[in-house]
């Protein structure tokens, strides 16, 4: 087949202290995009990369006709609905592409808009309220502590340090006051005490990667245990040699079993489609609660960066090219396309 692959790259490096470093902290590394690239030659695919920059249209627009299927990786540059710019683009041209519609990826990354509609179809995520000022967060009166508050729009932590657990009105007022300085809207959301997961869903029918634990016991004393920007980007880290995660989670099977449903019951009422991730925390009465869904979730190609999606697949056996194929012949069975490639590749089976 030949495959279009659109995407955002990185030049900087995330650095909370570098605002303009920040910009790009949802793009992807050149390693990344290389890695890519290079998984989906190794199946056999002719690939043509796309960056998704300003140019982008009149791009796809030259390869309507001559590409099967766009892998959409992109992040888009600017905007609340920035996730959509590239699929709405692709819808206009008809050129069938990888994830799910505009509506959806634009839904994802709009966190409390997201969990509008799953606390709509009951499924359980953290209280929540949003402000665009000062003012509006003073009349909304937020009574729920403690609580992290966030960047309405923003992905890879962006805006979510640790500092931005509150305990008090006047604390989250100083946060919030921050945060609107470089934010257009925040959210404030009910941080709960339990256990963190991140779960990943491939495939049509959708079907889940084995659960992930993020634990934070190797955090400085004092640190919150949560995962925040520090966490993320600085302590879990290749110089370190850190590694937060336990995959598979140890934990039993009627949990395991509440979080695949809940997991499967948010992309599904969410209008995702062949890949996406989902954050999960425990209540206090050890409910599964869902704080957000990425797509396109992260797929660092190196083991010591503990990327999560590439972290989950590995656990079944499934290396970095077998997730790419999976993900394809996903959009290619929604599409009705016939998935070819000129090399022989392995059907990798998925367990529910």
């Amino acid at each position: 087949m030949k495959i279009a692959f659109t995407y955002n790259v990185r030049h900087l490096i995330p650095d909370m202290h570098n605002p303009a470093s920040l910009a790009e902290a949802e793009f992807d590394t050149p390693e990344t995009i290389l890695a890519i690239t290079e998984a989906l030659e190794s199946l056999g695919h002719t690939v043509e990369r796309v960056e998704a920059n300003e140019n982008a249209y009149e791009k796809l627009k030259a390869l309507k006709g001559s590409v099967d299927l766009v892998f959409n990786f992109a992040e888009g540059l600017r905007g609340h609905d920035r996730e959509a710019h590239i699929p709405a683009m692709l819808e206009m041209l008809q050129i069938p592409y990888t994830g799910p519609r505009p509506l959806a990826y634009a839904l994802g990354l709009h966190k409390a808009k997201a969990k509008e509609v799953m606390h709509y179809y009951g499924i359980p995520t953290p209280c929540w309220n949003t402000a665009g000022s000062l003012k509006e967060l003073r009349e909304k009166n937020v009574d729920f502590f403690p609580a992290i508050v966030k960047p309405v729009g923003e992905g890879s932590s962006k805006g979510i340090y640790a500092k931005n657990l509150v305990t008090s009105a006047s604390a989250l007022e100083a946060v919030a006051e921050e945060l609107l300085r470089t934010y257009p809207e925040i959210m404030v959301e009910e941080f709960l005490p339990g256990r963190e997961f991140t779960v990943g869903v491939i495939g049509t029918p959708a079907q889940t990667l084995p659960i992930i634990e993020v634990i934070f016991d190797d955090l400085p004393e004092g640190m919150p245990k949560f995962d925040h920007y520090e966490a993320k980007w600085v302590y879990d880290s290749r110089e370190l040699n850190a590694d937060p995660l336990v995959c598979p989670a140890n934990i039993d099977a009627d949990l395991a079993e509440k979080i695949k449903a809940v997991a499967l019951q948010a992309f599904d009422v969410l209008e995702m489609a062949d890949w996406a991730r989902l954050d999960i925390r425990l209540d206090k009465n050890g409910v599964p609660n869902v704080i957000e869904i990425n797509c396109p979730p992260g797929m660092l190609p190196d083991p010591r960066d503990n990327s999560r999606f590439p972290r989950a697949a590995r656990a079944l056996g499934i290396d970095f090219a077998g997730i790419l194929e999976k993900i394809l012949r996903s959009a290619c069975l929604r599409y009705t396309i016939r998935y070819h490639a000129e090399v022989p590749v392995r059907v990798m089976a998925l367990a529910r």
